[in-house]
């Protein structure tokens, strides 16, 4: 009896063991930068008392450069499985106190398992990076891991959300994991990504930069785009966590958790008979449309300062799950450009692979002219967000409020896409382009023949704006199902919900699409 009780006490002291990760002094170094450690970020996601680890007493088996001699159970990550708000999620977490969270051919294969076992049973998987990057001494092995890690989250892409965020350094070959999941987190201040760092940057290119300039989450929530969701703590890191999933299904075989709702379906919102300015060339805000219109006014938007002339995140209508894509006046005019092209686009193909279904607000004028977006590819950008919502089989609802001129009009969730319910507000001006540039295309030589071409161009553009600056010739095709009341909005959007959730739409067969990339 004695003997099995010393197995016993082996294991828990084995378990104790396990839990500090490099040590108490790494923990302490941790604390001191402001980070915590993987088990505690572990703790603060998942619900309390949920979390189910596996794979405690891994050890890497490399026997180069004498790293033999050093050894952590578990070899600097934590897997597992808990819950959130109830709801199965799988987790794995890099513990930056043993080998700087250095990713080892083992921790790979403690990864892969967790992914394999959340596409399994059709659960997020969630990953918490902080490491050092690839384990030098074990050469390309650890190159090897990564490569099966992304050939995993490539598998699991459109079949399981799949969630990053980075908490301290992810640098070189460690990015593509991040970059290939769903949505990726950014701690400011203590986290940076970038392919090659400031030292090697400085050698090749000459350019002296901070690894925040270079790789900061201000850089990638601002001008590349990679990152979704800038945090100032990771406290508000794994909060935000918690809060996205509760917009998501498990996986692509189900839809996104219904909540119940207390605000009026038939709520009018008289606001928004006013909000559209007189003055055709006149802003106005379309967050203040977004929250009107939603319940409760709650938005979780995604990208929030990167291509802000376009608006995308989750909202709910009666409780459902919704994208909102939205043009936005303040910035641009709302024109699209590359950037809100790209943006937009991977944010309508996330939910039409997790069946949420798709509200587009539109108000553009057009696609941004020059030379600076034309040689930056605009064409083949455009062409994915058209490609978006033109393969899109979930329900898509449009709501016109004021401009769609040209291609844009087209792009943005219209009938010819394969809209289901498209709205026009009694503002919408549907055209090839806006009144002025028709008339110096289509009455050129009237207004040059005039005595008086300053008044026959205000003429001409009168002619023009009564004949397409309203909803009513698009709607006298099909192409608009109705024009709305502004304030009944929020109303006919519902209302066109609980119309579509019967839909049942599938693309041709084929081994995969070809998205101008």
């Amino acid at each position: 009896m004695s003997n099995q009780l010393d197995k016993i006490r082996e294991l828990i002291q084995l378990r104790e063991k396990a839990r500090l990760g490099g040590g108490e002094k790494r923990i302490e170094k941790q604390h001191e930068k402001g980070k915590y450690t993987a088990r505690e970020r572990v703790a603060l996601l998942l619900d309390e008392g949920s979390f189910e680890e596996i794979d405690m007493f891994v050890q890497h088996r490399c026997t180069n450069f004498g790293i033999e001699k050093t050894k952590f159970l578990g070899d600097a990550v934590v897997t597992g499985s808990g819950t959130i708000d109830g709801r199965l999620v799988y987790v794995f977490a890099q513990d930056f106190t043993a080998f700087g969270g250095a990713l080892s051919e083992m921790m790979a294969s403690k990864i892969c398992k967790v992914m394999d076992l959340a596409m399994r049973m059709g659960a997020p998987v969630i990953g918490l990076n902080d490491s050092g990057g690839a384990r030098i001494q074990e050469g390309v092995n650890a190159l090897k891991g990564y490569g099966e890690i992304f050939q995993q989250n490539i598998l699991a892409s459109g079949v399981v959300p799949q969630i990053s965020a980075i908490f301290g350094p992810c640098a070189g070959g460690a990015v593509y994991s991040p970059a290939l999941t769903d949505f990726t987190i950014m701690s400011r201040g203590t986290s940076y990504m970038f392919l090659t760092g400031p030292k090697v940057v400085k050698t090749v290119t000459g350019e002296d930069v901070s690894q925040e300039d270079l790789g900061g989450a201000s850089v990638h929530t601002t001008k590349s785009g990679v990152a979704h969701f800038g945090v100032d703590s990771e406290d508000d890191g794994l909060r935000l966590i918690r809060h996205l999933l509760s917009f998501l299904p498990q996986n692509n075989m189900e839809e996104a958790p219904f909540v119940e709702c207390k605000d009026p379906v038939d709520r009018l919102e008289d606001s928004l008979n006013e909000i559209i300015p007189d003055e055709p060339n006149r802003a106005y805000n379309m967050y203040d449309v977004i929250g009107a219109i939603v319940d409760h006014g709650e938005f979780l938007e995604v990208h929030q300062d990167f291509a802000r002339n376009i608006i995308v995140g989750f909202a709910r209508f009666n409780g459902m799950s919704v994208g909102i894509v939205a043009n936005q006046p303040m910035v641009m005019a709302g024109c699209l450009d590359s950037n809100a092209s790209r943006k937009a686009a991977r944010f309508v193909r996330f939910c039409d692979a997790f069946n949420i279904p798709l509200v587009t607000l539109v108000d553009v004028p057009g696609f941004l002219p020059g030379t600076g977006q034309e040689y930056n590819g605009v064409i083949t950008h455009g062409a994915k967000l058209l490609y978006a919502y033109g393969e899109a089989t979930v329900p898509k609802i449009t709501v016109t409020l004021r401009k769609s001129y040209g291609g844009a009009y087209i792009v943005m969730s219209s009938k010819h896409l394969r809209g289901d319910l498209n709205y026009a507000w009694p503002s919408a001006e549907i055209a090839v382009m806006g009144p002025s540039g028709a008339v110096e295309i289509i009455f050129a030589k009237d207004v040059a023949a005039s005595e008086d071409p300053a008044r026959t161009a205000m003429e001409k553009e009168e002619e023009y704006r009564a004949a397409f600056a309203n909803p009513y010739n698009a709607s006298s095709y099909g192409y608009m199902d109705d024009v709305i009341e502004p304030r009944n909005t929020r109303f006919r959007v519902i209302r066109a919900l609980e119309q579509l959730r019967t839909k049942r739409m599938s693309n041709p067969a084929k081994k995969h699409d070809n998205l101008p990339l």
